[in-house]
């Protein structure tokens, strides 16, 4: 008897990196090896040495497929085992690692776009909807668009395993969003990762595209973000050390450093409008979504908790953004003593 892998990896397409996948058949019982690939073809490697590895770092049950056939995420290594230059998650590992005594949780809200026929599902041909102000969180065929395929999505990552959290349409026609945590830094952004495939996956059978562009319809539109919620042990036991995090993200060159990282794109969403800080301003505030970091109402109240910071776009990869806040916050709290 055998079973089907199906092997998921990031390439190294710029400026925003696409999933890429592709099928082994193994016999029952067999460990998941390594495998290659055509780097030339992922704009990971040129022609004439295009050989590169994929090495299975999270696995979970194929829904789609059902059985024992499953889902592989891969790192991309070189063929002397390194890693790959556009391995994002090899860097997170060794951060994750390190400041794995401060214990930092993630939870990240993928915001996302159908799209059908070159516009937003929901969007007329030749023109527009109603304004925004109806769509979030509605509910009926004139507020509401795409919501069969968020169902069978959020099935999907269930039977998966995923650490998936909830789902709720956003303020655009055809917007959606899904929260994935809470978890670490790394098993976050696995199970972002291949819930974003699965997306793309199930969209594919009902003859949808789903994007994750920041700025999917322009004009007086809510962009597409990754609210990133962030705490360490100290931060959810005490205030002082939710404090220290957001002062710490706003120190010196931190904010550009990560907004640069945060997303291709994050200059027409970061506006100052529909509910952003501009991207060039750092601020945060208690209940304040036009605010670069949010500390919500209930964590001030508590004097405990978690920060939101609103500033990553939907293209955001989850590795890069996990390993800047960790790398940030956990560096300041730790010089600070509020480990």
């Amino acid at each position: 008897m055998t079973f089907k892998a199906e092997y998921i990896w990031i390439d190294g397409t710029e400026p925003t990196a696409k999933l890429r996948s592709k099928t082994r058949v193994l016999a029952d019982g067999a460990e998941l090896p390594i495998w290659g690939f055509d780097g030339s073809s992922t704009n990971q490697a040129d022609g004439h040495s295009s050989d590169l590895v994929l090495k299975p770092v999270f696995t979970c049950p194929d829904p789609i497929r059902g059985g024992d056939n499953v889902l592989v995420m891969c790192e991309v290594l070189n063929i002397d085992m390194t890693p790959h230059s556009s391995n994002t998650r090899a860097l997170l590992t060794e951060v994750a690692e390190r400041y794995a005594d401060q214990d930092p949780w993630f939870g990240i809200e993928q915001e996302y776009t159908f799209f059908k026929e070159g516009r937003p599902l929901g969007f007329p041909i030749g023109g527009f909807p109603a304004p925004q102000g109806g769509y979030y969180c509605g509910v009926g065929a004139d507020e509401v668009f795409g919501r069969d395929i968020v169902e069978k999505h959020l099935d999907l990552c269930l039977e998966a395993g995923l650490k998936i959290s909830g789902i709720n349409a956003e303020v655009m026609p055809g917007q959606w969003e899904f929260q994935v945590g809470a978890a670490g830094p790394v098993e976050v952004a696995d199970h972002l990762w291949v819930a974003r495939w699965l997306l793309y996956r199930v969209a594919e059978d009902f003859g949808i595209a789903a994007t994750l562009d920041p700025k999917p319809a322009k004009g007086d539109w809510n962009g597409a973000g990754a609210h990133t919620n962030f705490s360490t042990k100290a931060m959810r036991e005490g205030y002082d050390a939710i404090i220290a995090a957001c002062e710490a993200l706003g120190e010196g060159d931190k904010p550009l450093e990560h907004v640069k990282q945060y997303g291709h794109g994050i200059e027409d969403r970061l506006t100052g409008h529909h509910e952003t800080a501009p991207w060039n301003k750092y601020s945060y505030g208690v209940s304040d979504r036009g605010a670069s970091v949010r500390i919500p109402w209930q964590v001030e109240v508590d004097k405990k908790g978690y920060i939101e910071d609103r500033r990553p776009n939907a293209n955001v990869d989850p590795y890069v953004v996990t390993r800047l806040l960790v790398d940030t916050c956990c560096t300041a709290l730790e010089k600070a003593g509020l480990v």
